[in-house]
């Protein structure tokens, strides 16, 4: 018999909220670098297998398969004048003295690129994927340093919406920050320099209406708090709004600027507490295509850099933005709101109203009053999401979160609560996740670091296990369990709810759904033996496989209970008081919804020998550990 003896020193491990599960993957849809990329911009078109990601004097062209991945690079230097330029300027490093891809977007059918071009921005076209020109002829187009910054540290945000290009230019030495829309054939506008303080921009997401002359716009930042006391952070978060269909004021008052521009305060944290979170790192929008209904999930950190997510409805903010009173003015409005989104603006003492009174009195407050019940210890550095229609017909949000360790919880929101549905480590290079794109119409997930882009689906249902109460359990909106082939799927396109076979149950952690869990017989497992020397002592590993199950050990039948130590994703039998660890059988049990499940057992014989005895009085008898690595792969 083959067995292992290790050393290990144990820990006990108290398991907070935490992913139900946890994976290792190493999915062939992967993309090294040659180098690193600190700063990654992504494009991605929903129902395509091609994702670009712009990074340092390059424009990687990635087609991804389920075998592997095949890249195109494109060539994006400086002008070497630009570098000469930076160098002599003292940037802000030497490093960002090149032509860092900030902006890749298609607006209509045209691929407009920026880079920072050594703090000299400049925009292409980019033809047949393979190639960059200049833009020319495909509208109108504002400054390069509009649409990209100077310098790749500095935030900025791009957003195609019918036929134009909006862009948000954060605040940094001289430039004051701005809101702007830079590319296509309606008219170029931007923000008045007085309605933003020293902004740094966090996302931007249109929200659609049913009447096309309604849409809007939402763009997320935090900016100067100018009357923060000595005890507060200088940031407020805000949302700012815009209409796509703004074209200006009159000669002499907004004639280049927005004419619907209003902001809102939104607050994160507990209540009216003075933990409140005020910095706004990125903010991504789910919305439905006919209506305003929809949530917002924003990242936001503290002074000492903790990150939470807060969610707000679109509904309450776009109720903010059409009642709310007018920060710094009292008077009634005269005819129409200020700020609405029509065909026309020229009504003079509207215009006048906006431009020095563009925010609103009302707060926006997230729901739940409180930011989401996530585990405290993961630094999240990128989210997305997506929406996802249900068995049962109703609409459900997953939120996918990359971390300072570039690992990748999968979070399911419900109007009740939070479930953290799954944990993926990733990369063979631990480093923090910069960026990830989601296409929900082919069911993918690109995540990307410095090091490597890896796709993962987003309906990973072979992992969850073979049997109805493990896929329930995942409460995954993307599976369901089969109950005629008797597997957990993916939930297919177009599914009928009323002729289907599928089940599931997302609102709650119950699996009695299932029908059969009453009935099902304890699985009995197989027990490793495992030979003690006389004068040592031993301890009995089990895999931890769902993390919101509770385990213990028993012995000879169920005679005796024994508690668990955890160390790393075992729960370890060990010999402390009232445990002997002599002859016997003993068995790992994981009960979770009220079932109980064998996971692997042990039975111990006594072989006679004696240990070493300088080995066993250099060791100790508590730090010998039996780990039967080979069974338990």
């Amino acid at each position: 018999m083959k067995h292992l003896i290790m050393i290990s020193l144990l820990a006990t491990v108290v398991v907070g909220k935490s992913p139900r599960l946890k994976f290792v993957v190493h999915e062939p849809s992967r993309f090294h670098f040659t180098k690193p990329e600190n700063y990654l911009s992504m494009y991605h078109q929903e129902g395509s297998d091609m994702l670009y990601v712009g990074g340092q004097a390059m424009i990687y062209v990635l087609t991804f398969t389920d075998r592997g991945v095949h890249d195109l690079q494109i060539p994006a230097a400086s002008d070497q004048t630009a570098i000469d330029t930076c160098k002599a300027k003292a940037a802000p490093l030497e490093l960002e003295c090149d032509n860092f891809i900030t902006v890749i977007q298609k607006v209509n059918n045209t691929f407009i690129v920026c880079g920072t071009n050594a703090g000299s921005p400049r925009c292409w076209m980019l033809v047949n994927d393979t190639m960059l020109t200049d833009v020319q002829g495909a509208g109108h187009i504002g400054s390069a340093s509009e649409i990209s910054p100077p310098y790749p540290s500095q935030k900025s945000i791009s957003v195609p919406a019918d036929g134009s290009l909006y862009s948000a230019m954060s605040s940094v030495g001289g430039h004051a920050g701005s809101i702007r829309r830079t590319f296509g054939a309606q008219k170029l506008l931007k923000t008045e320099n007085v309605w933003l303080l020293n902004p740094q921009f966090a996302g931007a997401a249109i929200i659609p209406s049913s009447q096309k002359f309604k849409e809007e716009i939402y763009f997320f930042f935090s900016e100067f708090n100018k009357t923060a006391r000595v005890d507060e952070e200088p940031f407020r978060a805000r949302i700012g709004r815009i209409c796509t269909v703004d074209e200006g004021g009159i000669p002499n008052l907004l004639a280049d600027s927005w004419t619907t521009f209003m902001k809102a305060r939104i607050m994160c944290g507990a209540g009216n507490t003075q933990q409140q979170y005020n910095n706004l790192k990125q903010a991504v929008v789910l919305t439905a295509q006919d209506r305003r209904a929809g949530v917002m999930y924003g990242l936001f950190s503290n002074a000492w850099g903790k990150t939470v997510i807060c969610a707000y409805s679109i509904e309450d903010i776009d109720q903010a933005f059409s009642t709310s009173k007018l920060k710094g003015y009292s008077n009634p409005f005269i005819g129409s709101r200020p700020g609405m989104c029509s065909v026309s603006q020229n009504n003079m003492k509207n215009l006048g109203v906006i431009r020095y009174h563009p925010e609103i009195e009302d707060v926006i407050r997230p729901v739940g009053v409180a930011p989401l019940d996530l585990p405290s210890d993961d630094q999240i550095t990128h989210t997305v999401a997506d929406i996802v229609l249900a068995v049962n017909d109703e609409h459900y949000s997953v939120l996918y979160l990359g971390t300072e360790q570039g690992k990748v919880l999968k979070v399911l929101h419900t109007s009740e609560e939070v479930f953290i549905v799954s944990q993926y480590s990733l990369f063979h290079n631990e480093g923090p996740v910069l960026n990830m794109a989601i296409d929900s119409q082919k069911g993918h997930l690109y995540v990307g670091t410095a090091m490597e882009i890896q796709r993962l689906p987003l309906a990973d249902c072979g992992r969850y296990g073979d049997t109805c109460r493990e896929c329930i359990l995942s409460r995954d909106p993307y599976c369901g369990w089969d109950k005629a082939r008797r597997r957990c799927i993916a939930i297919p396109p177009g599914y009928n709810v009323t002729t289907g076979t599928l089940i599931q149950n997302l609102d709650h952690s119950n699996s009695t759904v299932c029908g059969e869990a009453a009935a099902l017989k304890q699985r009995k497992t197989s027990p490793k033996e495992v030979l003690v020397p006389f004068n040592t002592s031993i301890f009995l590993p089990c895999p931890v496989r769902s993390f919101h199950a509770t385990y213990r050990w028993e012995k000879d039948n169920c005679i005796m209970n024994y508690p668990c130590l955890f160390s790393g994703d075992f729960c370890v039998l060990g010999p402390v008081v009232d445990t002997p660890l002599k002859e016997g059988v003993f068995r790992c049990m994981a009960t979770e919804d009220g079932f109980k499940v064998e996971v692997i057992s042990f039975r111990l014989k006594n072989d006679g020998r004696l240990l070493v005895a300088s080995v066993a009085s250099m060791l100790g008898l508590s730090l010998l550990l039996a780990v039967t690595t080979l069974w338990l792969h």
